[in-house]
C-alpha cells in the first residue's frame, strides 16, 4: 500500500512538473488576470520574509510596507526569469520615485545568486532564498511551484497581480501606473 502511494506521488509530481514546463516554456509572457483571494494573514507572511541580499544582509519585505511592491520570484538556471530582468530593471529605474519597489527572490544558494549579480547587475534588489524559497507562493496561486512567478501589492498591501510565467511588460506598466 505504501509502495502505491509512494508511486502516486511520485506521478502527481513529475505530472506537474510536466505542466509547469508545458506553461512556461518559451517566450510567452502572460497578462495580469484577476489575483487569487489570500487571507491577511498570508500578505503578513510576505511582508514579514527575512532573506539575505547579495552582501548577506538580511531584508525584511515589511521595509517596503507602504509602497508599491512588485516581488518577483525566480531562478538562475530559469531563462524566462532572465529574460524579464532587463525589463524590471528598467521599470524600476523609472518608478522607484513614485514609490515602486521590484525585489527578486531567488529559488537559489546565496552564492549562486552573488554570482548572478555579477553577471547582471539590476537596479532592485535580489534575496537569496534557497530551494524553499517557492513554496509560500503556493498560497498565491502558484501551485506546481514554478518560476518565474511574481506578485504585485498595492500600497496597503492588497494582491494586486498573481502571474505565473513571464510577466507582459505593457500591461505590468498599466498596472503601476494605476497604483502609484
Amino acid at each position: 500500500m505504501k509502495r502505491a502511494l509512494l508511486g502516486l506521488a511520485a506521478f502527481f509530481f513529475a505530472a506537474s512538473l510536466v505542466l509547469a514546463w508545458l506553461l512556461l516554456r518559451g517566450d510567452e509572457v502572460r497578462a495580469l488576470a484577476p489575483p487569487p483571494v489570500v487571507a491577511a494573514a498570508t500578505i503578513d507572511a510576505l511582508y514579514a520574509t527575512a532573506l539575505p541580499d547579495v552582501a548577506g544582509v538580511s531584508q525584511t519585505l515589511a521595509q517596503w510596507r507602504g509602497k508599491v511592491l512588485v516581488v518577483n520570484y525566480w531562478a538562475t538556471w530559469c531563462e524566462p526569469c532572465r529574460d524579464e530582468m532587463p525589463e524590471f530593471s528598467e521599470l524600476q529605474t523609472r518608478y522607484a520615485a513614485r514609490g515602486v519597489q521590484f525585489v527578486g527572490i531567488a529559488a537559489d544558494s546565496a552564492e549562486k545568486v552573488v554570482l548572478f549579480s555579477r553577471v547582471m547587475p539590476l537596479s532592485y534588489p535580489m534575496l537569496a532564498g534557497g530551494d524553499d524559497a517557492i513554496k509560500p507562493t503556493a498560497a498565491f496561486g502558484n501551485a506546481p511551484l514554478a518560476v518565474p512567478f511574481t506578485l504585485v501589492l498595492d500600497r496597503a498591501g492588497k494582491l494586486r497581480a498573481a502571474v505565473l510565467g513571464r510577466v507582459d511588460p505593457q500591461a505590468l506598466e498599466r498596472l503601476l501606473d494605476e497604483l502609484v
